[in-house]
């Protein structure tokens, strides 16, 4: 298996197994097969429905936590600030597990600027051990940094140049 390292050190499997559109009924059974194929990384999503599955086939597996990278998602009915904490403990009780790899705002809609800096404070206190956003276009990416990162740094150290 090959790693990136994230900004923070973390390292990541480039090649993660995704479980979106997959049923509740059949992704434990999904899971477990790609976890049993070699498959580190597990992307799912609270809005999928599937995160207890996910966690059943983790817990089933065997395989260290500190062997396995797990990603969630917020959905955008979670975005703010309050919202994030209970999203991210439910998550966590869903997945069965104690942190977060890696936690991404999915959507760049609602308070997603109080839910960034929520998801912040769950990485500054361990539950999160990464932070992102996906499907942010470039725009929004932007005016998340300017409305929340005051000191100018890039938090998903990703250029900005090549989108269009």
């Amino acid at each position: 298996m090959e790693y990136i390292s994230l900004n923070n050190g973390a390292r990541m499997p480039q090649e993660g197994f995704g479980t979106f559109q997959i049923p509740p009924k059949d992704c434990e059974r999904c899971v477990r097969d790609a976890l049993s194929a070699g498959y580190r990384l597990i992307d799912t999503a609270s809005v999928y429905g599937n995160e207890e599955s996910v966690g059943a086939a983790i817990l089933e597996s065997g395989i260290s936590r500190e062997e396995l990278f797990s990603t969630t998602k917020l959905w955008v009915q979670d975005a703010s600030y309050e919202g994030v904490k209970k999203a991210v403990d439910d998550s966590l009780k869903r997945l069965g597990i104690d942190y977060l790899d890696l936690y991404l705002i999915h959507q760049p809609f609602g308070d997603y600027y109080s839910a960034w800096r929520a998801i912040e404070e769950m990485y500054r206190n361990g539950k999160v051990r990464a932070i992102g956003v996906c499907n942010f276009d470039v725009a929004r990416l932007v005016d998340l940094w300017q409305g929340t990162v005051s000191d100018g740094r890039n938090p998903n150290g990703c250029g900005c140049d090549g989108f269009r």
